[in-house]
């Protein structure tokens, strides 16, 4: 068996392994090895100094790459912007709410819902404004 082609499979371990972590590390790894791939086929070096070339880029990934990357996917924005657009929006009671129970339509939609304070009721037909969205429920109190 080539040499090539065992850097091949280890790449292609290491990278299906980091489907299992998400750490991004092993993925890294498998960068150094996918190097090593290349080295090992175009250039008819030692498996020493390909075993050099997987750990150079690996390092480099790791330092370089990696912080980078995880900075990218790690960095959350909070509420998508279509349901924050539904906050300070009015909505019209269609089941009683109160503190563990009730229904609103609002913007065409039916949300269950709960009061802003945890003493106030709100009748069907009566309107209410959205404060905020919390998951799936919209939190209101009684408009003016």
């Amino acid at each position: 068996m080539p040499v090539w082609l065992i850097w091949l499979i280890v790449a292609l371990g290491l990278a299906g392994a980091e489907a299992l972590t998400g750490d991004m590390f092993l993925l890294m790894l498998a960068g150094g090895a996918l190097a090593a791939t290349g080295s090992s086929a175009l250039l008819d070096w030692p498996v020493w100094a390909d075993g050099a070339v997987f750990l150079v880029v690996s390092v480099l990934l790791l330092v370089l790459v990696r912080p980078a990357l995880r900075r990218r996917l790690l960095s959350g924005h909070g509420l998508p912007d279509p349901v924050q657009a539904l906050e300070g929006k009015s909505a019209l009671v269609l089941d009683r709410v109160a503190r563990h129970e009730g229904q609103v339509k609002l913007d065409g939609e039916v949300w269950t819902a709960r009061p802003l304070n945890d003493d106030d009721v709100f009748e069907p037909g009566d309107h209410v404004t959205v404060v905020k969205i919390d998951g799936a429920t919209a939190v209101v109190f009684r408009s003016l």
